[in-house]
């Protein structure tokens, strides 16, 4: 399975699929392509030391927004993928994107969604948000994309206990660690082997049994 990997920073979750991918916890992928809107992100030199191909468009190079989304949605027909893969990706991704890639988008989101999503929850304002309202337990969520923010199928879910004194920084670094470099690794690995589909708006996973609950 070929995947488009979509970032805008430091690419932590990039690395965690590379990584995956080097030690055999992510099988039947290769990386095709990543894109990133921020040509300062730390990300695209992750692609680099990699070996990966990789594209910088930003917004701010085009005339219009229109224009921009055409250039992302050319920039990954020519590359083909047969999964795109939001890592910490802070463009709004345009309808004529979802479409042409119907149910074959998926997103890291920093919370349990329902819960701290939508639109305005990106970074660390999920997190600020999250304490804010004195929760216990945060996490994070893989879920497919559609023409909704975070409103997509949910695959993989993992809670983080949230601690007394944490910060906004703390819980997104330990969510990140002990959840997202966790489950997307997992979602894209279960896709690339034809175990994942949607059935009536729902996930099903096959053979969903305490073998994957238990490396959750």
């Amino acid at each position: 399975m070929k995947i488009a990997v979509l970032v805008s920073g430091g690419g932590t979750n990039l690395q965690a699929i590379i990584d995956g991918i080097n030690n055999g916890t992510i099988t039947n992928t290769e990386i095709c392509l990543v894109y990133s809107n921020n040509p300062g992100a730390y990300a695209l030199e992750r692609a680099k030391k990699a070996g990966i191909p990789s594209v910088c468009k930003s917004p701010k190079d085009y005339e219009t927004r229109a224009e921009f989304n055409e250039a992302l949605l050319q920039t990954l027909v020519e590359a083909d993928p047969d999964l795109v893969v939001l890592a910490g990706c802070l463009v709004v991704i345009p309808e004529s994107v979802v479409k042409r890639f119907q149910g074959r988008i998926i997103n890291i989101h920093p919370s349990l969604i329902p819960s701290f999503c939508g639109t305005g929850y990106y970074g660390l304002k999920v997190h600020e948000k999250a304490l804010e309202r004195g929760v216990r337990v945060s996490g994070a969520t893989v879920h497919f994309v559609d023409e909704g923010t975070d409103t997509g199928p949910i695959i993989l879910q993992k809670p983080v206990m949230i601690r007394d004194d944490d910060t906004a920084k703390s819980l997104q670094q330990r969510i990140m660690e002990q959840a997202e470099w966790k489950i997307l690794p997992m979602a894209i690995d279960l896709i690339a082997n034809g175990r994942v589909k949607i059935v009536d708006g729902h996930v099903v996973i096959d053979d969903y049994d305490d073998k994957v609950l238990s490396e959750l």
